[in-house]
């Protein structure tokens, strides 16, 4: 099996970029609010802290100083947020907001990435759910990118354990580096049942590997390049998140909760059925995972690749919207910091 590397997600602000094609990233962040809202008042319901420090671990953007410090790996395109900046920073000088100071803090959430004990509040949406690598031994995985109905029970476990090693080692880490008492809010896909090959997170994979196919049919990608790839990716569910929480032990699960959110978030919301536009919302579903699949899958299988794939993914995916309007489930949990935790 061919190891495949984090993903970053397409730089720039052409029309395949994740700036112009993450409508579903800002819907979730507008549905988590109300919970991430909640948070921070209870947060600051008794004191606030001379200064408060604010990592967002995924990249995103308080009367005091707040020092923000956004993450993402090296390769992400951190000048279209600095680009940002100047237009923040007016909004909060007109809202006569205190001192603000925002850094870049390039690295994997899978290392140590600040002091220990210097930040006051973790956030992180739509990240966690990518693993720090492709799990092993998933060589009987073939025909597949993911988990699917015909994927065997050891591919299914190799990925809950991989995801398992990842979010414990994500929690100790997070431990070493929040204060006493500081917060937690996460965001993330995952799942409404226990079964991991469940169409609420499957089944966009498997009509991208469906693509894949096609090409493999047309002599334009190699079987073997499609049975070497997998996903480093997990959706996990509600019982597996907080199995995790509770086995690290370094925090308290304050909340946990759920919501669905359309594959095409621009789509009408109140049709709980079908599309009225399947080609349209196959476009935009299609240019939406492009530009967070596109550097993973263009390592693997070439550049020359893409275009074909998406067109094809497009086609399907519209096809699939006509008939089931499928959705992602969104997992939000918020945790304290436990006052004597162990790192």
């Amino acid at each position: 099996m061919v190891a495949v590397s984090v993903p970053c997600m397409n730089g720039g602000r052409g029309e395949t970029s994740y700036a112009k094609n993450s409508d579903i990233q800002r819907t979730v962040i507008s549905k988590a609010w109300p919970f991430l809202e909640e948070t921070i008042k209870d947060m600051f319901s008794s004191s606030f802290p001379g200064c408060f420090n604010v990592a967002d671990l995924g990249c995103s953007s308080g009367p005091n100083t707040l020092l923000v410090f956004l993450n993402d790996l090296p390769g992400n395109d951190f000048n279209s947020i600095f680009e940002s900046l100047p237009d923040f920073y007016k909004r909060i000088k007109k809202d006569k907001f205190g001192p603000c100071f925002i850094a870049g803090m390039p690295g994997s959430f899978y290392e140590r990435l600040f002091q220990s004990r210097s930040i006051n509040f973790i956030h992180s949406s739509y990240s966690v759910h990518w693993l720090s690598k492709v799990p092993e031994n998933l060589e009987t995985n073939k025909r597949n990118i993911y988990i699917t109905k015909s994927s065997p029970p050891s591919v299914c476990q190799a990925f809950l354990e991989q995801f398992q090693r990842d979010f414990s080692a994500f929690l100790s880490l997070r431990s070493e580096e929040i204060v006493s008492g500081g917060r937690m809010f996460l965001t993330f896909i995952g799942r409404s049942i226990a079964d991991p090959s469940s169409k609420d997170c499957c089944r966009l994979w498997e009509l991208l590997t469906k693509a894949l196919i096609q090409l493999v049919n047309e002599g334009l990608v190699e079987e073997a390049d499609v049975d070497s790839f997998n996903l480093p990716c997990y959706f996990p569910c509600e019982e597996e998140v907080k199995s995790i929480v509770r086995e690290q032990g370094s925090f308290i699960l304050d909340t946990f909760e759920s919501f669905e959110v359309n594959w095409d978030p621009s789509d009408d919301v109140n049709n709980k059925s079908f599309v009225f536009n399947k080609d349209r919302c196959g476009q935009n579903v299609a240019n939406s995972i492009r530009a967070v699949t596109e550097p993973t899958l263009a390592s693997h299988f070439g550049n020359a690749v893409i275009d074909p794939l998406f067109a094809r993914f497009a086609t399907l995916v519209a096809e699939h919207l006509a008939v089931e309007k499928t959705k992602h489930i969104s997992l939000v949990i918020s945790m304290t910091r436990k006052q004597h935790a162990q790192p």
